[in-house]
């Protein structure tokens, strides 16, 4: 079976589990409690999984897989049914451009790590790391909702009537900013999916609060 390392609340992990679930692939999730202590992910038995000390991780034969967006190319290639991406490939650049504007352009600045340095050492304090996260979520979510704006017909998903990889970003990405409650009043799209997906079973099976290591 396969086997992910998780944390409920990482938006990373959060888009795997989606995937997995879309696919409909059994898995054993072993979470990683990123704020205990050092943090889980620091110690040596995980550090000689991952490296990076990051989670996900995906061990699929033995094998460990990094980084979100390889796991979720790798599952796709490996369990390419239901398909995450699209057959045509200008169709599949666009699925992928707005998951890299997510996973490149938004998400790095906000994580668990430039938080906790934006607090110590720079003495950055709560109410301005929120800012600083609402600023980014912003700015990258603008892109994007002009992005779905020329999506036509426009269907329930990002593109069209079935989930892509580029859903699998976008909603872990929603919940980031609710919670350092970013206002979604003028990203209409972007709302308009999140509460389409978010009534689907592989997303509701995939959201923090329904891990088992939810707090």
């Amino acid at each position: 079976m396969l086997k992910l390392y998780t944390y409920f609340r990482s938006s990373a992990a959060f888009r795997v589990r989606i995937a997995l679930n879309l696919k409909g692939l059994a898995f054993e999730a072993v979470p990683i409690h990123l704020l205990r202590g050092p943090g889980e992910q620091h110690s040596e038995s995980y550090t000689a999984l991952n490296p990076a000390r990051l989670v996900p991780l995906l061990i699929d034969d033995n094998s460990p897989i990094a980084q979100s967006l390889a796991i979720i190319e790798y599952l796709e290639e490996t369990h390419p049914m239901p398909a995450l991406l699209p057959k045509e490939p200008a169709a599949r650049a666009k699925v992928r451009a707005l998951a890299l504007s997510i996973a490149c352009d938004i998400h790095p600045l906000n994580n668990l790590r430039v938080l906790r340095y934006l607090h110590a050492p720079l003495g950055v304090d709560e109410d301005r790391r929120d800012e600083w996260a609402r600023h980014w979520i912003s700015l990258g979510f603008t892109a994007i909702e002009r992005s779905l704006s020329l999506q036509s017909p426009a269907g329930p998903y990002c593109f069209g009537d079935s989930p892509t990889l580029a859903d699998c970003f976008l909603i872990p990405q929603v919940f980031n900013a609710k919670r350092v409650q970013l206002a979604l009043d003028e990203f209409a799209n972007i709302r308009r999916v999140h509460e389409y997906c978010m009534q689907q079973p592989a997303f509701i099976a995939a959201a923090p609060g329904a891990q088992s290591d939810a707090e």
